[in-house]
């Protein structure tokens, strides 16, 4: 009887190719779906240009959330054409635990921001008025600017 040969990362026992992806994980990815996300992602960032360039939004809190959400749909555009995550792949878990880091990030920065802002209240001297900075003065005595 003649020995299988085996390569060890492609082959099992049975002559079965198997080069380590699991069923569900097949990636078909083609040309076209590259070249839209390409696309998306040109107009992603032009029309944010220009928004900013020719001063189309004047306001600029408004400007900063529109921009801001151009921002994550681009961050999505990537993540679904490029670096192609979805709810298939590796049964999900990738997805999932993008999900995960998103919210743990975004958990993070709020609560840093929010300390970050209470600390700047509650802890700072009080900058309109310059006489409560001043040490106060002897008895009898008054201070002089």
């Amino acid at each position: 009887m003649r020995a299988q040969q085996l390569h060890p990362a492609h082959d099992t026992p049975h002559g079965e190719h198997h080069d380590g992806h699991h069923d569900g994980d097949d990636l078909h990815v083609s040309m076209s779906d590259y070249v839209r996300g390409f696309v998306l992602a040109v107009i992603l960032t032009v029309i944010p240009f220009w928004l900013v360039m020719a001063g189309v939004i004047q306001n600029r809190a408004t400007l900063v959330v529109v921009l801001g959400v151009l921002a994550a749909v681009q961050i999505v555009v990537h993540m679904v054409y490029f670096l192609h995550m979805n709810g298939k792949v590796q049964g999900g878990w990738t997805l999932l635990s993008t999900i995960f880091a998103v919210i743990f990030v975004g958990v993070t920065i709020a609560g840093t921001l929010w300390v970050m802002f209470h600390m700047n209240a509650h802890m700072m001297p009080d900058h309109a008025n310059p006489m409560a900075m001043q040490p106060a003065a002897p008895h009898g005595h008054t201070a002089t600017p």
